[in-house]
């Protein structure tokens, strides 16, 4: 239904940015490789998803089509919903995702949280060849972040993580490497959660 979403940057964390365009502010939800790239950003472009549930209407952003087609692709998948093809795209990036599905590599598939053996096989199956055509994202450059707990704890608790056990984590990454990005230690967070 949505094409895209570009405007000012209201509110950005690394599981959602609000994005003002003609005075609406639009709720969106993103994955950690899209906030890596929109961090530092005053106005954004988001490629969109909408899904229309009984109780809510949810907007998924991505910054470039390719990873918003990966996800596409992750949705028709049996038993791989929204929340499983976001954790998916901010444990990985799309071209891990694409390589991972190519070269059959069960295993990079299953360190994502919700991700089991079988579920990893039907992916792989699904999409071996669907995810050949899909565009990678391009590099991402991780930038310093002074409030990197808070993020990483916020959106740990947005993906679905009990605070307690994601504070736990998040301090015990940062005492062993006390100068990792956000992006870095959510992506410890969710392998070891």
């Amino acid at each position: 239904m949505y094409e895209f979403i570009r405007g000012e940057i209201a509110e950005l964390n690394p599981a959602t940015v609000v994005v003002e365009t003609a005075g609406v502010g639009y709720s969106i939800r993103i994955s950690l490789n899209t906030y890596t790239l929109l961090n530092g950003l005053k106005e954004a472009r988001l490629f969109t998803h909408l899904i229309v549930r009984d109780d809510a209407h949810l907007l998924y952003g991505f910054a470039h089509a390719g990873e918003r087609e990966i996800f596409r692709n992750l949705l028709s998948v049996n038993g791989v919903g929204a929340a499983t093809a976001m954790m998916l795209l901010s444990t990985l990036s799309p071209d891990e995702i694409i390589a991972a599905v190519s070269s059959e590599n069960v295993a990079l598939l299953k360190t994502v949280k919700g991700i089991g053996v079988k579920t990893a096989q039907r992916i792989i199956i699904d999409l071996k060849d669907k995810l050949g055509k899909a565009s990678g994202a391009e590099q991402i450059l991780i930038p310093a972040n002074n409030t990197i707990p808070n993020e990483a704890l916020s959106a740990l608790v947005m993906l679905g993580f009990a605070k307690k056990e994601a504070e736990a984590a998040v301090s015990k990454i940062l005492k062993d490497d006390p100068q990792s990005s956000v992006e870095n230690v959510i992506k410890q967070a969710l392998k070891r959660l």
